[in-house]
């Protein structure tokens, strides 16, 4: 459990809480962030994702999982800072000489969903990371047009079902080297289907920068 001591800066937790965190360290495979011995995983191989590479902080495990919780479904703004400083912390650098990323676009969020909600909990991290990294960002140009119910509460291949067709880029994004932002990857439906249709709009190269990777128990 955290506590509520200050440390200060953007983080805003306590050197032992900061180590407490599960920061996803683990050998893992570079697509899709799942354990493997740091090679492409089974499921990468076999059915390859739309995206081309995954950077994660975090396991979503306790007590990270109910930290994103709480900043997700209360509200809590000021915990995009500490999320966005964590994950810069973590990656170091996130651009590479070979890969760099030209646009940062944060996971669209449903009109109906973003009056439900108030915010959009990856547009709020998407910002800080756009400023850290000065890369541009683009919230505007794909949006998500089907409303759909929560991927949370739906198995993977009703997760799959879902979200089809959930997105529509309204301009060209011709070979640029893009950055989906979003809070949590579980069965990467979601971010498979923005890349996909990111992909259809011309851009060359799709990463997924997520706070925390869910993994398999």
């Amino acid at each position: 459990m955290l506590c509520t001591d200050y440390l200060g800066g953007n983080l805003g937790l306590c050197a032992s809480c900061l180590s407490d965190l599960p920061w996803h360290n683990t050998a893992h495979c570079p697509q899709c962030a799942l354990v493997t011995s740091g090679n492409l995983c089974g499921g990468c191989l076999s059915t390859p994702p739309h995206f081309d590479a995954t950077k994660a902080a975090f396991t979503y495990n306790y007590p990270l999982d109910g930290l994103l919780q709480h900043y997700k479904y209360n509200a809590s703004l000021n915990l995009a800072r500490t999320l966005s400083s964590l994950w810069i912390d973590h990656q170091h650098a996130p651009t590479t000489i070979s890969h760099p990323v030209d646009l940062i676009i944060p996971m669209p969020m449903h009109e109906k969903r973003l009056t439900e909600r108030g915010f959009n909990q990856a547009l709020e991290i998407a910002k800080r990371l756009s400023h850290a990294f000065t890369i541009p960002l683009d919230y505007t140009t794909c949006q998500r047009i089907k409303y759909t119910p929560p991927q949370a509460s739906l198995k993977l291949k009703e997760r799959i079902l879902n979200i089809r067709g959930a997105f529509h880029c309204q301009r060209p994004l011709h070979n640029l080297n893009i950055a989906i932002i979003d809070d949590v990857m579980t069965t990467g439906a979601s971010l498979n289907e923005l890349a996909k249709t990111l992909k259809q709009a011309g851009a060359a190269r799709v990463e997924c920068w997520v706070m925390a990777r869910t993994l398999p128990k």
